[in-house]
């Protein structure tokens, strides 16, 4: 009985003990804590809409930011684009400019390779002119590949330089040795013939200039050029007909000059209207200058005698001739065999004289034969 009493008042104890494990603090503060999560949880969904709004507010935020950097940079992509195609159309002008000179180029090319041969034609033909072909031009480019527009426009430049210093060397030759001849021939009393350049008339009416590149200066340069070419030719010409070459070659030697001398048969003082060439007969004897035979005969003291006629007024007079190779009118040039050296007439022995008159005047012909010495070393 005891023992069972003991027993049951170890269950009660037990119980109580049991209910005895729970403190208070800790039930009310989890109870607590589970009544406030409940009170956030509630506030959440009362709040959702509120945040959702809040959210969706910060993402047109950025939406509008990326919008607004977007835009940015469509301008900047819009304006590299524009310089892109500002410079490619700098560049596609460069190269229209460049086609263009290039063009006049050719044209200058062409223009002065015609002045050249016509320049070697005239006995120009020992200037020193160097000039590049234009096909020889070629566009340059970078060593990325894109067209060097500088480099190119520098070649350009440089062949057109070529070309007009070309036209001015024919100009600058021409016109000094059309000088030198109208000189020598002036104190020759010979007047040289030049071509008419007073016709310039010239006109239009007055429009603005244009901005492209234009040939006309080219034309007027090389119009210049032809002029002093021209000019040239007719200087030439006069000097071809002036008889300033010497009658005779091979070996000869001068035995008698012109004026006063000592008479080979009386030995007194007489005059000698000529310049004897003492030479081996049958020595040729040439015409001094272009022109017409007039003569071919005997005169007295002069022997078998040729003379020709010069457009410039002149006579040219080959005497004691063996031989008579020329006929009365016909045409010779300078250089042409008349006769041939000989002895006959007043003669001590075979040579050629030759004398230069002017009607009926005999001119000292040492002065024309010099003057066409200097002149044919430097034509």
């Amino acid at each position: 009985m005891r023992q069972s009493a003991r027993f049951g008042s170890r269950d009660h104890d037990d119980v109580r003990a049991s209910r005895r494990g729970v403190p208070a603090g800790l039930f009310y503060g989890m109870f607590a804590l589970l009544l406030a999560g409940n009170a956030i949880t509630g506030t959440a969904l009362l709040m959702a809409p509120d945040i959702a709004r809040l959210m969706g507010g910060q993402n047109e935020l950025v939406v509008a930011a990326y919008e607004d950097r977007l835009a940015q940079m469509r301008v900047e992509i819009d304006r590299l684009h524009s310089r892109s195609y500002a410079q490619a159309g700098d560049i596609n002008l460069q190269l229209q400019e460049l086609s263009q000179q290039q063009d006049i180029l050719l044209e200058q090319h062409q223009l002065v390779r015609a002045l050249v041969d016509k320049a070697d034609g005239m006995g120009l033909a020992d200037l020193d002119i160097s000039m590049s072909a234009p096909h020889e031009l070629a566009l340059a480019r970078t060593p990325d590949g894109n067209p060097d527009i500088a480099a190119t426009a520098e070649s350009v430049a440089r062949m057109m330089d070529e070309t007009q210093q070309a036209m001015t060397g024919i100009s600058v030759a021409a016109t000094e040795r059309t000088d030198t001849i109208v000189s020598e021939l002036g104190r020759l009393g010979i007047e040289t013939r030049m071509p008419d350049t007073s016709l310039t008339g010239m006109g239009g009416p007055l429009l603005a200039a244009s901005g492209s590149v234009e040939s006309g200066g080219l034309v007027e340069d090389a119009n210049a050029v032809m002029d002093a070419l021209l000019r040239y030719k007719a200087a030439r010409d006069s000097l071809t007909l002036a008889p300033v070459h010497m009658p005779i070659s091979g070996n000869f030697r001068t035995s008698s000059g012109f004026g006063n001398r000592r008479d080979p048969f009386t030995g007194g003082r007489a005059f000698h209207s000529g310049l004897d060439f003492a030479a081996v007969t049958g020595t040729s004897v040439y015409s001094a200058g272009e022109g017409v035979v007039s003569f071919v005969g005997e005169r007295s003291g002069y022997g078998k005698v040729v003379e020709v006629s010069h457009q410039n007024g002149l006579v040219t007079r080959y005497a004691h001739l063996n031989r008579q190779l020329a006929n009365v009118g016909q045409k010779v040039s300078t250089g042409t065999p008349i006769a041939q050296v000989g002895s006959t007439g007043r003669s001590t022995g075979p040579h050629l004289h030759f004398e230069v008159r002017r009607g009926d005047q005999a001119l000292d012909p040492k002065p024309f034969l010099d003057a066409g010495k200097r002149l044919n070393a430097i034509l």
